[in-house]
Protein backbone atom coordinates (compact mmCIF):
# COMPACT_ATOMS: atom_id res chain seq x y z
CA UNK A 1 0.00 0.00 0.00
CA UNK A 2 2.97 2.30 0.49
CA UNK A 3 3.29 2.43 -3.32
CA UNK A 4 -0.13 4.09 -3.54
CA UNK A 5 -0.27 6.14 -0.33
CA UNK A 6 0.72 9.48 -1.84
CA UNK A 7 -1.49 9.06 -4.90
CA UNK A 8 -4.55 9.83 -2.78
CA UNK A 9 -3.68 13.50 -2.11
CA UNK A 10 -2.39 13.90 -5.67
CA UNK A 11 -5.69 12.67 -7.14
CA UNK A 12 -7.59 14.83 -4.65
CA UNK A 13 -5.79 18.06 -5.47
CA UNK A 14 -5.77 17.40 -9.23
CA UNK A 15 -9.54 16.97 -9.14
CA UNK A 16 -10.30 19.84 -6.80
CA UNK A 17 -8.27 22.32 -8.82
CA UNK A 18 -10.80 21.89 -11.63
CA UNK A 19 -13.56 22.70 -9.14
CA UNK A 20 -11.80 25.74 -7.67
CA UNK A 21 -10.97 27.15 -11.09
CA UNK A 22 -14.31 26.45 -12.73
CA UNK A 23 -17.22 26.68 -10.31
CA UNK A 24 -17.48 30.48 -9.99
CA UNK A 25 -17.58 30.94 -13.76
CA UNK A 26 -19.91 27.95 -14.15
CA UNK A 27 -22.47 29.18 -11.62
CA UNK A 28 -22.24 32.73 -12.95
CA UNK A 29 -23.23 31.46 -16.40
CA UNK A 30 -25.78 28.88 -15.23
CA UNK A 31 -27.97 30.71 -12.72
CA UNK A 32 -31.02 28.77 -13.92
CA UNK A 33 -29.58 25.67 -12.22
CA UNK A 34 -30.37 27.21 -8.82
CA UNK A 35 -34.06 27.21 -9.74
CA UNK A 36 -34.11 23.85 -11.53
CA UNK A 37 -32.05 21.91 -8.95
CA UNK A 38 -32.38 23.65 -5.57
CA UNK A 39 -31.25 20.58 -3.57
CA UNK A 40 -28.05 20.16 -5.58
CA UNK A 41 -27.23 23.86 -5.70
CA UNK A 42 -28.04 24.58 -2.03
CA UNK A 43 -24.46 23.59 -1.19
CA UNK A 44 -23.23 26.53 -3.28
CA UNK A 45 -25.25 29.21 -1.49
CA UNK A 46 -22.95 32.11 -0.50
CA UNK A 47 -20.37 30.70 -2.89
CA UNK A 48 -17.08 32.47 -3.39
CA UNK A 49 -13.95 31.09 -4.99
CA UNK A 50 -12.01 32.03 -1.86
CA UNK A 51 -14.48 30.25 0.41
CA UNK A 52 -14.48 27.21 -1.83
CA UNK A 53 -10.67 27.14 -1.85
CA UNK A 54 -10.72 27.31 1.97
CA UNK A 55 -13.11 24.33 2.06
CA UNK A 56 -10.89 22.37 -0.34
CA UNK A 57 -7.84 23.16 1.77
CA UNK A 58 -9.62 21.98 4.91
CA UNK A 59 -10.66 18.75 3.18
CA UNK A 60 -7.12 18.24 1.88
CA UNK A 61 -5.60 18.17 5.36
CA UNK A 62 -6.90 14.70 6.40
CA UNK A 63 -6.24 13.25 2.93
CA UNK A 64 -2.65 14.49 2.99
CA UNK A 65 -2.10 13.82 6.69
CA UNK A 66 -3.28 10.21 6.68
CA UNK A 67 -1.46 9.56 3.41
CA UNK A 68 1.83 10.92 4.78
CA UNK A 69 1.49 8.99 8.01
CA UNK A 70 0.64 5.82 6.10
CA UNK A 71 3.63 6.33 3.81
CA UNK A 72 6.18 6.93 6.55
CA UNK A 73 4.68 4.83 9.36
CA UNK A 74 2.70 2.07 7.66
CA UNK A 75 0.54 0.05 10.01
CA UNK A 76 -2.82 -1.66 9.79
CA UNK A 77 -4.80 1.22 11.28
CA UNK A 78 -3.32 3.80 8.92
CA UNK A 79 -3.61 1.44 5.93
CA UNK A 80 -7.29 0.90 6.61
CA UNK A 81 -8.01 4.59 7.29
CA UNK A 82 -6.20 5.48 4.06
CA UNK A 83 -8.22 2.84 2.22
CA UNK A 84 -11.47 4.32 3.57
CA UNK A 85 -10.39 7.77 2.37
CA UNK A 86 -9.56 6.34 -1.06
CA UNK A 87 -13.05 4.84 -1.23
CA UNK A 88 -14.50 8.23 -0.19
CA UNK A 89 -12.61 10.06 -2.90
CA UNK A 90 -13.63 7.53 -5.54
CA UNK A 91 -17.27 7.87 -4.45
CA UNK A 92 -16.83 11.65 -4.73
CA UNK A 93 -15.85 11.20 -8.39
CA UNK A 94 -18.92 9.05 -8.98
CA UNK A 95 -21.16 11.69 -7.36
CA UNK A 96 -19.86 14.36 -9.74
CA UNK A 97 -20.32 12.12 -12.76
CA UNK A 98 -23.87 11.40 -11.54
CA UNK A 99 -24.57 15.11 -11.00
CA UNK A 100 -23.47 15.92 -14.52
CA UNK A 101 -25.63 13.15 -15.95
CA UNK A 102 -28.59 14.24 -13.81
CA UNK A 103 -28.47 17.88 -14.87
CA UNK A 104 -27.40 16.90 -18.42
CA UNK A 105 -24.58 19.41 -18.45
CA UNK A 106 -20.86 19.63 -17.93
CA UNK A 107 -19.93 20.70 -14.41
CA UNK A 108 -16.44 21.74 -13.31
CA UNK A 109 -15.31 18.45 -11.79
CA UNK A 110 -16.53 16.13 -14.53
CA UNK A 111 -13.33 15.97 -16.60
CA UNK A 112 -11.06 15.19 -13.67
CA UNK A 113 -13.63 12.79 -12.21
CA UNK A 114 -13.57 10.86 -15.48
CA UNK A 115 -9.76 10.95 -15.56
CA UNK A 116 -9.30 10.00 -11.89
CA UNK A 117 -11.97 7.30 -11.63
CA UNK A 118 -10.14 4.47 -13.46
CA UNK A 119 -6.84 4.83 -11.55
CA UNK A 120 -8.76 5.20 -8.29
CA UNK A 121 -10.66 1.96 -8.89
CA UNK A 122 -7.39 0.24 -9.84
CA UNK A 123 -5.71 1.51 -6.65
CA UNK A 124 -8.64 0.28 -4.55
CA UNK A 125 -8.56 -3.15 -6.18
CA UNK A 126 -4.78 -3.48 -5.82
CA UNK A 127 -4.86 -2.24 -2.22
CA UNK A 128 -7.72 -4.57 -1.31
CA UNK A 129 -5.40 -7.54 -1.67
CA UNK A 130 -3.17 -6.04 1.06
CA UNK A 131 -5.94 -5.55 3.59
CA UNK A 132 -6.91 -8.39 5.87
CA UNK A 133 -10.61 -8.22 6.54
CA UNK A 134 -11.22 -8.44 10.28
CA UNK A 135 -13.28 -6.59 12.88
CA UNK A 136 -10.90 -3.60 12.92
CA UNK A 137 -11.16 -3.28 9.15
CA UNK A 138 -14.94 -3.58 9.22
CA UNK A 139 -15.05 -0.74 11.78
CA UNK A 140 -12.30 1.53 10.45
CA UNK A 141 -13.27 1.69 6.76
CA UNK A 142 -16.82 2.91 7.46
CA UNK A 143 -15.44 5.20 10.20
CA UNK A 144 -13.07 6.82 7.69
CA UNK A 145 -15.90 7.23 5.17
CA UNK A 146 -18.28 8.67 7.78
CA UNK A 147 -15.48 10.91 9.03
CA UNK A 148 -14.99 12.32 5.54
CA UNK A 149 -18.74 12.91 5.13
CA UNK A 150 -18.75 14.83 8.42
CA UNK A 151 -15.62 16.68 7.35
CA UNK A 152 -17.25 17.57 4.02
CA UNK A 153 -20.22 19.07 5.89
CA UNK A 154 -17.78 21.04 8.08
CA UNK A 155 -15.86 22.22 5.00
CA UNK A 156 -19.11 23.38 3.39
CA UNK A 157 -20.02 25.29 6.56
CA UNK A 158 -16.60 27.00 6.45
CA UNK A 159 -17.24 27.88 2.80
CA UNK A 160 -20.62 29.43 3.66
CA UNK A 161 -19.32 31.38 6.66
CA UNK A 162 -16.35 32.68 4.71
CA UNK A 163 -18.58 33.58 1.74
CA UNK A 164 -20.96 35.53 3.98
CA UNK A 165 -18.05 37.26 5.71
CA UNK A 166 -16.50 38.11 2.36
CA UNK A 167 -19.79 39.54 1.08
CA UNK A 168 -20.25 41.58 4.27
CA UNK A 169 -16.73 43.00 3.91
CA UNK A 170 -16.71 43.32 0.14
CA UNK A 171 -14.93 46.66 0.27
CA UNK A 172 -11.68 44.88 1.20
Amino acid sequence: MKDYALLLPILFIFHDMEEIIGFRYFFGNNKQLFERFPKITAVYKDFSTEGFALAVYEEFIPFFGISLLDYFFPCKVLNVLWFGLMISLTAHFLVHIGQSIYIRKYIPSLITSLICLPPSVMIILKSLSNINIDLATIILIPAAIIGMIINLKFAHSLMHKYGKNLAANSDL
